[in-house]
């Protein structure tokens, strides 16, 4: 199983499909951006330029399903942007609609831990998702139309919140003031791990499960954000203290270490 395709080579997508590139896999990747194409290619990946929407736009659509394995890497955008719920199930729909006149015999879900909900306990892939964010319901109704899909076999991987490369955790709150939830823990991913526990999924042929991926290591909001901040030399975030009692969910990675035999890059966030 070695012609992987991955729809949307963005901040996960681009370097996740260079280091596929290097592994000896046959990547195919899509951007919507004209300028990208030349970056792709220069890494051995063959470029396709695709616009999701109700349909695809693009060309040689047909020739970029000719894969066994597509991975769907489109995020829904907007938290609470409510149009997102009408839209982002559509272009998924889209993407697997024109993906079953192809070879594609496997789906890799790129999906968030943020379909859990808030809660005060430690979460596993047992437990019912309870999205309050309009990604997050979109997120679902996306899981599980693709269940009923019988022409693939598919797994879902749900990632923490995601960290590394660009994204520096140090900017997202810095210089806020009255932040709450400064006590809730922390459920975080870099980037290398995630792109070692797709390989791995994909090496290991793991299909039909659900995946959490998640660092070990659960530092709270106050003292993640302000460690990062002071680390990249921003203003630390100052907390409200109106919330010293509030907890907050821990997401499990238990089960991706025990399947996969996992053991992550980067446990602790602290050192990210």
């Amino acid at each position: 199983m070695r012609d992987i395709a991955i729809m949307g080579c963005g901040w996960l997508g681009l370097p996740l499909a260079v280091f596929l590139t290097k592994q000896g896999f046959r990547v195919k990747g899509s951007t919507t951006r004209t300028a990208k194409i030349p970056e792709l290619e220069k890494q051995g990946i063959k470029a396709y330029q695709i616009k999701v929407g109700e349909k695809l736009e693009g060309k040689n659509i047909p020739d970029f399903f000719e894969t066994e394995t597509l991975i769907i890497n489109i995020p829904p955008g907007g938290r609470r942007n409510p149009e997102v719920l009408q839209i982002h199930p559509k272009q998924i729909q889209a993407v697997v609609e024109t993906a079953k006149r192809g070879s594609v015999q496997h789906i890799l879900f790129i999906s968030s831990t943020g379909v859990y909900g808030d809660s005060d306990r430690v979460i596993t892939e047992a437990d019912q998702p309870n999205p309050k964010t309009t990604s997050g319901k979109a997120l679902i109704v996306i899981e599980n139309w693709l269940k009923q899909q019988t022409e693939f076999q598919l797994t879902i991987l749900r990632f923490a919140g995601l960290v590394g490369g660009d994204r520096k955790a140090g900017r997202f709150l810095a210089g806020k003031t009255n932040v709450p939830n400064g006590q809730s823990p922390v459920n975080l991913i870099h980037r290398d791990d995630c792109i070692q526990i797709i390989y791995e999924i994909l090496l290991q042929e793991r299909w039909n499960e659900i995946f959490n991926a998640c660092a070990d290591n659960h530092p709270s909001r106050r003292e993640f954000y302000t460690h990062q901040a002071e680390k990249e030399g921003f203003a630390p975030p100052v907390f409200s203290d109106d919330d010293i009692k509030k907890k907050g969910k821990i997401i499990s990675n238990a089960k991706v270490k025990e399947v996969l035999g996992y053991q992550f890059l980067h446990p602790d966030p602290m050192a990210f």
